[in-house]
């Protein structure tokens, strides 16, 4: 079961300039780590774009999700991450040792050096890089990431493990890839065309998406995702009223997460908070 967020590449079409198109990426990357996503992905709106494209959408959401002590080596100096200063911290417990247990916490690691006999020297925030031994089966390259499970730091005791990485993934895909996925477990759109957000049903997707998983779909300020998909508000509201018809583009529901909105734009940000707050309550 996962939970995957899908922004589209024209997010911060509305940004006046890098320093505030950075900010608002970094309150996205916050919604994802505060619901615990296991991927945000950026699909293409090539339509939408203005001055800062999928291209820099993607690096600084992938820094975002970076935990600090691996950034410098990961990107290193690069022009989109000229105002990195101002993204809000993200303090997953997985990058803190905070979700620790008995068996250790869990860390991201880069592999910096292959050596023979399977082991590998790997940067996991320590005061140096480790050398581990990599499990049967397990191939690694340098400068992939990896899991590291820590179970002492004085003395320094870990191993490398085959398990996903802690936090969330930042993924670059086509919107249908996505959704055709076979873990994307309920496929929802958010749009004030869809289907008001009720009490009554609210019961119903929280129960779907604890069961399968969930994909959450959002669109841009200004740029739903109706236009996006090549389709009008009107198609959209007579879709989702009629009960005999499919949900339009592959969705398996169009819902409207914040039906008494009192803005007339609300951001992609904002909406991440509201939908994701309502869809993945406990039962």
């Amino acid at each position: 079961m996962t939970r995957s967020v899908l922004v589209p590449s024209s997010l911060v079409r509305e940004a006046e300039d890098k320093r505030e198109a950075t900010r608002k990426l970094g309150y996205v990357a916050r919604a994802a780590a505060v619901f615990r996503m296991d991927r945000l992905v950026v699909f293409p709106d090539e339509g939408g774009e203005r001055k800062w494209g999928g291209g820099f959408v993607e690096t600084v959401l992938r820094y975002a999700a970076t935990p600090p002590y691996l950034r410098k080596e990961a990107f290193d100096t690069r022009d989109e991450l000229e105002y990195a200063g101002v993204l809000p911290p993200l303090r997953l417990s997985s990058w803190t040792g905070s979700d620790s247990s008995g068996s250790g916490s869990l860390r991201q690691g880069i592999v910096t050096q292959v050596g023979s006999e399977g082991r590998v020297r790997v940067n996991c925030g320590m005061q140096h890089p480790i050398s581990l031994q990599t499990p049967p089966g397990m191939e690694v390259e340098e400068g992939e990431r990896v899991t590291i499970r820590v179970s002492s730091r004085r003395p320094v005791r870990a191993k490398l493990v085959d398990e996903p990485l802690p936090g969330f993934s930042v993924e670059r895909t086509g919107l249908g890839d996505a959704l055709d996925r076979p873990d994307a477990g309920v496929r929802i759109a958010t749009s004030r065309h869809g289907t008001p957000l009720a009490a009554a049903s609210l019961e119903g997707y929280v129960e779907r998406a604890a069961r399968d998983g969930l994909t959450v779909a959002f669109g841009a300020p200004e740029r739903g995702l109706p236009p996006m998909l090549g389709l009008t508000g009107d198609e959209v509201s007579e879709a989702v009223a009629d009960p005999s018809t499919d949900a339009p583009a592959r969705f398996d529901v169009w819902l409207n997460t914040i039906p008494s909105q009192g803005s007339e734009v609300v951001r992609t940000e904002e909406a991440m908070f509201a939908s994701l707050g309502c869809l993945t309550l406990t039962e």
